[in-house]
């Protein structure tokens, strides 16, 4: 009786240990949610403070990563994990490398705020980047809620709105190249928007990445560097 008393408890443990590398991971991913949006509003706004508070918030998305790491692979090695337990810290520590690499963008488009804060603004006040900001803020947050809730079937939606996120970013590239080559006094300008919008497509790569760790833990599936099809297959089909 004691021994099955110790297995339970050693059970209980062990579960709330998971629990908690999932909520931090998404405390992590609420902090880098707020560093895009304060990058985003640095950008179109011209916000010096909000650059400077990007920048000097990155160490505590770094902090969180680093720690997170560190237990998960604690509870590799102590609990030996094995299926969807196992998934779930594999997918945990994938996912923080990539809200990492978020928060990284972010920094790179506060510091090209910083640099277009210094410049002659256009006229219209960067209104193609705050939409393709916007729609890349809206992304990371449903994937996020997928994460939160481990629905494969949200996860999946995020994949598909991607590809919206990759077509304004081509349009704004080539808005940019235009002016570039119509008004060489543009050309500083036009390459620190290249590197802001090239920043806010890459987050949303990061985005569908985590998305496919979230399909990959609930599902038992590698989707990566599969087509939509065979993804959406995947989805659907029951887990065994």
């Amino acid at each position: 009786m004691a021994d099955t008393r110790g297995r339970h408890h050693i059970s209980r443990q062990f579960d709330s240990e998971l629990e908690d590398i999932h909520n931090r991971a998404l405390v992590m991913g609420g902090l880098v949610e707020q560093q895009i949006t304060d990058a985003l509003q640095a950008l179109v706004r011209g916000d010096v403070k909000a650059c400077m508070t990007v920048i000097e918030n990155d160490h505590r998305v770094n902090a969180l990563e680093v720690g997170l790491d560190e237990d998960c692979t604690r509870i590799l090695v102590r609990r030996q994990p094995t299926a969807s337990d196992l998934r779930l810290v594999l997918t945990v520590l994938k996912t923080i490398n990539d809200l990492e690499r978020i928060g990284d963008q972010a920094t790179t488009v506060a510091r090209r705020a910083l640099d277009l804060a210094e410049v002659e603004r256009p006229r219209n006040q960067y209104i193609e980047i705050q939409r393709l900001g916007e729609r890349v803020c809206q992304l990371l947050r449903n994937t996020l809620d997928a994460f939160a809730r481990l629905d494969a079937e949200a996860a999946l939606a995020v994949t598909r709105e991607d590809a919206m996120i990759d077509m304004e970013y081509e349009g704004i590239l080539r808005q940019q190249m235009t002016l570039m080559m119509e008004d060489p006094r543009t050309i500083r300008r036009s390459l620190d928007i290249i590197w802001s919008v090239r920043a806010l497509e890459r987050i949303g790569d990061h985005a569908k990445n985590i998305c496919e760790y979230i399909i990959f833990l609930v599902k038992g599936k590698v989707v990566r560097h599969t087509s939509p099809e065979q993804m959406a297959q995947a989805v659907d089909t029951p887990r065994h």
